[in-house]
């Protein structure tokens, strides 16, 4: 299924390419007081809000002997904190139909959320 989608998600990037219609991707980009370094890029063609937080630690920094942690704690980014309660979160993002998931990589672990654009003030 994955291969599939991914095919589906490819064919237009490439029709457009063949055309000539793929350009330059205009973004601007900050820091934070708090560091944290923004890219931003906005885009009206569809009616969504999405937020890709990431952070550059992954399987590369963990002990060859003991694996796993980076993955674990992706996934216990969605179990709450201190603002939020056990998968209070999810809900927030499923009552607003949109989606949200992680991923870790050898150098890098990702957060991700999708909502349409008139329910992310709501959140």
């Amino acid at each position: 299924m994955k291969a599939k989608l991914l095919i589906l998600m490819l064919l237009p990037v490439s029709i457009l390419l063949a055309q000539g219609k793929v350009g330059k991707i205009d973004f601007i980009e900050y820091d934070l007081p708090n560091g944290l370094h923004v890219i931003l890029h906005e885009d009206h063609s569809a009616p969504i809000v999405a937020v890709d937080i990431w952070y550059y630690v992954g399987s590369k920094n963990e002990d060859p002997e003991r694996t796993g942690f980076a993955h674990l704690f992706e996934h216990m980014m969605f179990q709450g904190s201190a603002n939020v309660k056990k998968a209070e979160h999810m809900a927030y993002i499923q009552k607003a139909g949109g989606t949200f998931n992680g991923s870790t990589n050898w150098d890098r672990t990702n957060y991700f959320q999708v909502v349409p654009s008139n329910q992310y003030r709501q959140l």
